[in-house]
C-alpha cells in the first residue's frame, strides 16, 4: 500500500496524518494551534507534494502557509499571500477555499475567500491576485450571506479546458467562467432557494449552495448539496435537477464524488436549519451509485445511538487510492474513515477541536 496523507483542519489548529495501510495512523499537530484552519490543499504536481493551509488567527487575521515537506517546517510569505485590492474597500475576513488546478494549468492554484471572491496563484500558492471580473460582476452587489457569512466555498476547475471553472457562493449561488475568468454567467436554473417567498424561489442567482462535486469519468456531471435539496447537472452546471429522493433529509452541507467510478457520491444528510443534527440522530453517510435516482446508508463501524456530529461542506472527502478511502470529520471532534469505499468505517481519532475541513491524498 502506498502512503496516503490525511489533512484535518479544525477550530484550533491543522493535524496531519499519515499511514501506509490505512489503518494504522501516526498523525502530529496541531499546526497553527488557536487559528481556525477552513482550508486546506494538497498539491501533487510538479514533482512535489505541497501543502498549502488558510489559517485564521484572531489575533493577527487570516493567512495562507505552505509546507513542502508535509508539515515538517512552514512558511508564511513576509507579505500576506492574499490580499485585497485598496481600490476594493474589502478586507480578508476567511479563506474558505484552496484549490489547485488540474495538470492542464500547472501552478495555477485558486482560493476563495470571505467577502465572497476568487483569486488566482500561478506561482503555487505563493501569491494570489484577485480576480476582478468576478468582484466586478453587478450581481455580487446583491448576494447575500450564509449563517457562516458570505463565502466563497467551492471551486472546479474543468480537466478538458483549463479556461472553464465553476465556483459557488454563499449565499450567490453558482457562476461559470468559459474564457478564463474574463467573464462569468450564474448557472442555477433549477435550484430551489426555499428560503425566499413561494413565487420568487428559482432565482436567477442568490441560492445558498452549500458545495459541488464533480464526477470522476463524466466532467458535465455535478453533484450539489444546496441549501435544502441535493441536485445533479448533467451539463456542466447549465441546468439542475433534484436528485434527493430516499434520503431521510435533503438539507446538508458536504458532498463528495469517488475518485473514479462514474455516478457514485456521497453525502452526509442533517435535518433542516431548525436542527441541523443527523436525521433520527443516527450517524450515516449517504452513497449513490446511479448519480441520484437512489441512495444506500452506510454505517456498519459508525457510532450506535443518539449522535450529534454535524459535517461541514469541506469535512468529507475521498483518497484517489483503490479502494477508494472516504473521510468525514464532524464538531464532535471525531475523524472517521473508510478504506472499502463507504461500506464499513473506524474511528481514526476523537476529542480534536471541531472539525472544519478534511483533505486525503495518495503521496508516495
Amino acid at each position: 500500500m502506498t502512503e496516503v496523507l490525511l489533512a484535518v483542519g479544525t477550530q484550533k489548529g491543522l493535524f496531519l496524518g499519515r499511514s501506509h495501510d490505512r489503518v494504522d495512523w501516526e498523525f502530529s499537530g496541531p499546526h497553527f494551534p488557536m487559528n481556525a484552519v477552513y482550508s486546506v490543499s494538497i498539491d501533487r504536481r510538479g514533482g512535489r507534494v505541497r501543502v498549502l493551509a488558510g489559517a485564521d488567527s484572531s489575533h493577527w487575521g487570516p493567512s495562507v502557509w505552505r509546507s513542502d515537506d508535509l508539515g515538517g517546517s512552514w512558511y508564511e510569505p513576509p507579505r500576506p499571500a492574499i490580499g485585497f485590492p485598496e481600490h476594493t474597500g474589502a478586507s480578508l475576513t476567511r479563506v474558505w477555499q484552496l484549490q489547485p488546478a488540474g495538470d492542464e494549468a500547472p501552478g495555477v492554484v485558486y482560493a476563495g475567500t470571505e467577502p465572497a471572491a476568487l483569486f488566482r496563484s500561478e506561482d503555487g500558492g505563493e501569491s494570489f491576485a484577485l480576480v476582478e471580473s468576478l468582484w466586478d460582476h453587478p450581481q455580487r452587489a446583491h448576494w447575500g450571506a450564509g449563517y457562516g457569512g458570505q463565502g466563497l466555498h467551492t471551486v472546479l476547475t474543468d480537466p478538458r479546458d483549463p479556461q472553464t471553472v465553476l465556483v459557488a457562493v454563499s449565499s450567490g449561488g453558482v457562476y461559470r467562467t468559459k474564457d478564463g475568468g474574463q467573464s462569468w454567467q450564474p448557472s442555477n436554473t433549477g435550484l430551489r432557494a426555499e428560503f425566499l417567498p413561494q413565487e420568487s424561489q428559482y432565482p436567477e442567482f442568490g441560492q445558498c449552495v452549500h458545495k459541488i462535486a464533480r464526477d470522476p469519468v463524466d466532467p458535465d456531471r455535478l453533484y450539489l448539496q444546496n441549501h435544502g435539496g441535493v441536485y445533479r447537472s448533467d451539463d456542466a452546471g447549465a441546468t439542475w435537477r433534484f436528485v434527493a429522493d430516499g434520503l431521510p433529509a435533503d438539507f446538508g452541507f458536504a458532498v463528495a464524488a469517488h475518485p473514479r467510478r462514474a455516478d457514485t457520491a456521497y453525502v452526509f444528510p442533517l435535518d433542516g436549519a431548525a436542527s441541523r443534527m443527523p436525521p433520527g440522530r443516527r450517524c450515516r453517510v449517504f452513497r449513490t451509485e446511479d448519480a441520484g435516482d437512489s441512495w444506500q446508508p452506510l454505517a456498519e463501524g459508525l457510532p450506535g445511538g443518539d449522535h450529534y456530529g454535524v459535517v461541514l461542506r469541506d469535512a468529507l472527502r475521498s483518497d484517489d487510492a483503490d479502494p477508494a478511502g472516504l473521510y468525514f470529520g464532524n464538531r464532535n471532534g471525531e475523524v472517521h474513515a473508510s478504506a472499502d469505499e463507504g461500506d464499513s468505517w473506524r474511528l481514526l481519532v476523537s476529542h480534536l477541536p471541531d472539525v472544519l475541513c478534511v483533505r486525503a491524498a495518495v503521496i508516495g
